[in-house]
């Protein structure tokens, strides 16, 4: 079973955000999609103050089974991304919500995260 935190919202490509607070939004893939992709290879992260909409392509993640793109779950500029992953992007497959993260944002409408699915109802969809 994977592992579902009720504190982060979740789209249903599998993206996790976490409002932090200083009110960016790290963003990452969840437990179910780290697990499903399998051995995580290769990470490619969105550039440092490039400008997204929310549902933007913002990344790939491949995997020794397939290649998937990370979509943005809000609008906003790009702050941060997470450079460990180019040495050691198994580390999405270890830590999906710690260490594992992708990207911060800056959000410039944080009611977007409104529109993304709690924890009970990824579930429920990622069961389906």
């Amino acid at each position: 079973m994977s592992e579902i935190r009720s504190e982060l919202k979740y789209l249903s490509s599998h993206e996790w955000a976490r409002l932090e607070e200083d009110g960016t939004v790290t963003v990452g893939i969840s437990d179910h999609a780290q697990d499903a992709l399998g051995d995580v290879v290769y990470v490619e992260t969105p550039d440092v103050g490039t400008t997204l909409a929310a549902g933007d392509e913002a990344g790939v993640v491949e995997s020794v089974k397939a290649a998937s793109d990370v979509y943005a779950p809000v609008s906003g500029e790009v702050i941060e991304v997470n450079e460990a992953l180019e040495d050691a992007p198994e580390t999405v497959n270890s830590s999906p919500y710690d260490d594992g993260w992708f990207y911060r944002i800056k959000p410039s409408d944080v009611s977007e995260l409104d529109k993304m699915l709690d924890a009970e109802a990824y579930k429920t969809e990622s069961e389906d």
